[in-house]
């Protein structure tokens, strides 16, 4: 099942999805272990593309400040 997520919205939806699935409990139990450990992937994936993007955020405003 784990499928490579290309882009943060696109993880983000499929959390969502899994929320959803577990709130309403559509889940069986040997279902259940396995999108939780998807929603652990995902949720990795999210944190290490926001902290690219903040570390790359702050290396631009660094460099736009140096050229000022």
């Amino acid at each position: 099942m784990t499928k490579k997520v290309q882009k943060y919205g696109e993880a983000i939806g499929e959390i969502e999805e899994i929320i959803n699935q577990i709130e309403s409990n559509e889940l069986d139990i040997d279902n259940l272990t396995e999108k939780i450990r998807r929603a652990s992937e995902l949720l990795k994936f999210c944190k290490e593309k926001l902290h690219a993007t903040e570390n790359e955020v702050k290396k631009i405003i660094e460099d736009l400040e140096t050229n000022s």
